[in-house]
């Protein structure tokens, strides 16, 4: 079930949005959101940091419980990259792209009352995602990395292919602020927990180049290993020989948020309809 193309999850999420507002509308808030979308693994060894960015947006919904708990869901729309031309492995040479669509649903703590002006907050839940990395030949060719297996995936006993869509745990920090009863805006980083060293296709070591050749053909060869585009004497490395660093990635959200209210705060919030803002909770 995990393989339904984008258009198809933008739909569902759709209609779950609106089956969720027509039960919940009094209590319900909107919010779109805009950023920027990065990584750590590999290719980007930062553990936060702007560098080489992508945008990001989407839109989320949350509905209040009480004045400090807040449940929230959000599908999420990014760009990753990286590229070691712009780290400290530049001889590797390697570099990656990836859209990548993300459902979220979770839990929300506020630190302060709805009812304030200021609310800091804090969140955890659970994430699926898609991606799928992809890069240019020296040609300017594009080629989508997963089939290729660069590392011999599915062909190298115990390593098998990864798949493009998988669960991630999210966490991350916001504060928002209330501009009217109805309207906030408001600043949140979000962090992805993976359970995956291949968002950007480089996790383990070099796979024998005769076999890879057999199994996936010149292309994946040429694919895999990419010093000899910027030092022509270099050859392909033995197998075996260290191509990633066997960590988990990690992919992460800063952005802007901009939150509307629906209802009136009448519903299961306790007194929310006395409260003179709605923080702008989105992921």
């Amino acid at each position: 079930m995990w393989n339904l193309p984008s258009k198809k999850w933008c739909f569902v999420c759709v209609v779950l949005a609106f089956s969720f507002s027509t039960s919940f509308g009094q209590d319900l808030t909107l919010n779109l959101y805009g950023g920027v979308a990065n990584y750590q693994g590999d290719l980007q060894e930062k553990r936060y940091t702007f560098d080489q960015s992508k945008p990001t947006f989407g839109l989320g919904i949350h509905y209040g419980l009480t004045d400090n708990w807040d449940i929230r869901g959000s599908i999420i729309y990014a760009q990753l990259t990286a590229d070691d031309k712009f780290g400290k492995n530049k001889n590797r040479n390697l570099n990656f792209s990836t859209n990548l669509l993300e459902i979220h649903a979770g839990v929300q703590y506020n630190f302060t009352s709805l009812s304030e002006t200021i609310t800091p907050y804090a969140f955890a839940g659970i994430a699926v995602y898609h991606f799928n990395p992809y890069t240019y030949d020296m040609a300017g060719d594009k080629y989508y990395l997963q089939p290729l297996s660069t590392e011999g995936q599915g062909f190298i006993k115990g390593n098998q292919i990864y798949g493009l869509t998988q669960f991630s745990i999210p966490v991350g920090a916001g504060i928002n602020f209330s501009l009217s009863d109805k309207i906030s805006v408001g600043l949140e980083v979000g962090l992805r927990k993976l359970f995956t060293d291949y968002l950007d296709d480089v996790s383990n070591t070099y796979v024998d180049q005769n076999e890879l050749l057999t199994y996936r053909g010149p292309k994946a060869v040429e694919l895999s290993f990419r010093s000899n585009e910027v030092d022509p004497t270099a050859t392909y490395p033995p197998a075996g020989s260290a191509r990633g660093n066997k960590n988990s990635d990690w992919y992460y959200f800063t952005m802007a948020t901009f939150s509307f209210k629906i209802g009136s705060g009448g519903g299961g919030g306790g007194n929310k309809k006395d409260q003179i803002g709605c923080p702008a909770n989105v992921l």
